[in-house]
């Protein structure tokens, strides 16, 4: 049987697809975009099914099944506490995945998807379907389940890398391009776009004094570290590199004009590497789409520890919500209410640390709530997740200076802390300090 025929084998309709789902059924919907034919096909059996584990890892679409009254047929699990699912978090009508990506989903012992549901390009002349702009942990998941339904969307990027999968390895194709989304793009946070003001500017400035020619680079996924990208602070930079979970708008820019090169990487020299490159313009993706300057890869590989120190000069820079006057950086939590998830940043931290001549910097605002509230904490609120814990914080960044913590006592990281504090707030994080780390 040629691939064409066993395509058209297993092409069938949303619905026919989702008869296959019984009760007491897993259902993941693997990170990237939710592929909407299928789910809204699988919403539509409620009643019909019970207790069947819905597994969402980047919630971006609702289908129905987060709102009051639909328990019964689905429970619901997320990956990360995006908008969309903020309420039913509050509500603790969900289960939340605790894990960063590459450690988290298959782990030995734990029961594996009965079903896997994502988006796939049409396939290739060989018979190759491509994830679009995220690889994520797609490939892992999907040869875990015991059954793969695939999307097929017209619109989805190939690239270079390891971001295939031959369609013999997926169950029930089902051919549904949605509207409403840049061709190639994923959505992770579901954020509205908002300009860089003073504070982001002065931050992203700090940033680029620690940054030097041949560098590689992640920026994580945050409204203050993205703006790292985007507001020419690498410009003149010469050479750098490109290793990173996703990749914020502004750096394949950088990379069509010459600035990332790769020419120094020691791995993957000369390649622009992630796991993950959507969310950019449509010129972007176009410029992405078969270039064998970018390469996409499974965050197994992209997140592991010993590939992100394997690179030399490795510059790791990431967004908190609130660090501690010892360097306990928070990037998840304000106390025990859910704002985000570890994603790759402990990983991008921990290996940025062993890299030789590498460097992890942490940014963020030292102020929230207009200001009545200081991100720089003599503790921690009660229930805070530590996302990078103290003896990996390096360099941390406000828009008042930068603190350097690696090397230094408890007590100097106390005094590089409260320097880069609002001035509000000093003299009482230094009363705080006093109390606490002083004899």
């Amino acid at each position: 049987m040629s691939w064409e025929e066993e395509y058209k084998r297993k092409l069938v309709t949303a619905e026919e697809a989702v008869s296959h789902i019984k009760s007491g059924d897993r259902v993941v919907f693997v990170q990237g975009n939710e592929p909407q034919a299928l789910g809204l096909a699988l919403a539509a059996r409620l009643g019909d099914l019970e207790n069947v584990t819905i597994s969402v890892r980047t919630p971006g679409r609702d289908f129905g099944w987060y709102d009051p009254g639909w328990e019964t047929s689905f429970s619901i699990e997320i990956g990360f506490p995006l908008p969309i699912v903020r309420q039913i978090i509050a509500e603790r009508r969900c289960d939340i995945a605790i894990g960063s990506l590459g450690f988290v989903y298959n782990v030995e012992g734990t029961r594996p998807p009965d079903v896997v549901m994502l988006e796939l390009s049409t396939p290739d002349k060989h018979g190759y379907c491509s994830f679009g702009a995220s690889v994520w942990t797609k490939l892992s998941e999907l040869r875990g389940a015991k059954m793969v339904m695939a999307e097929v969307n017209k619109n989805l990027i190939r690239t270079y890398g390891e971001n295939y999968v031959h369609i013999s390895e997926i169950d029930y194709f089902v051919e549904h391009t949605p509207s409403g989304r840049t061709p190639g793009s994923t959505d992770l946070l579901g954020r509205k776009t908002v300009e860089a003001g003073e504070v982001e500017k002065t931050i992203a400035g700090y940033v680029g004094t620690l940054i030097k020619d041949g560098d590689t680079l992640q920026i994580g996924v945050g409204s203050t570290s993205e703006w790292c990208a985007r507001l020419g602070i690498l410009d003149n930079k010469h050479d750098l590199g490109w290793h990173s979970e996703t990749t914020p708008r502004g750096i394949i820019k950088l990379i069509r004009e010459g600035v990332i090169t790769g020419k120094y990487k020691t791995i993957n020299t000369g390649k622009a590497v992630a796991t993950a490159c959507g969310g950019g313009t449509l010129e972007d993706m176009e410029w992405v789409n078969m270039n064998p300057k970018f390469e996409l890869y499974p965050a197994e590989y992209v997140l592991d520890v010993r590939t992100i120190a394997a690179h030399d000069n490795m510059v790791a820079i990431n967004t908190a919500v609130m660090v501690d006057l010892t360097g306990q950086i928070s990037a998840e939590s304000i106390g025990t209410r859910l704002i985000s998830a570890a994603g790759g940043q402990t990983a991008f931290a921990i290996g940025a640390n062993l890299s030789k001549g590498g460097r992890n910097i942490t940014v963020l605002p030292s102020t929230a709530a207009d200001g009545k509230i200081s991100r720089i904490k003599a503790v921690l609120d009660p229930g805070t997740v530590v996302t990078v814990p103290r003896i990996m914080a390096d360099y941390i960044v406000t828009e008042y200076g930068i603190a350097r913590l690696k090397g230094k006592t408890q007590r100097q990281r106390a005094l590089e802390m409260i320097n880069i504090a609002h001035p509000d707030f000093r003299a009482e994080l230094k009363k705080e300090a006093e109390k606490l780390y002083w004899p």
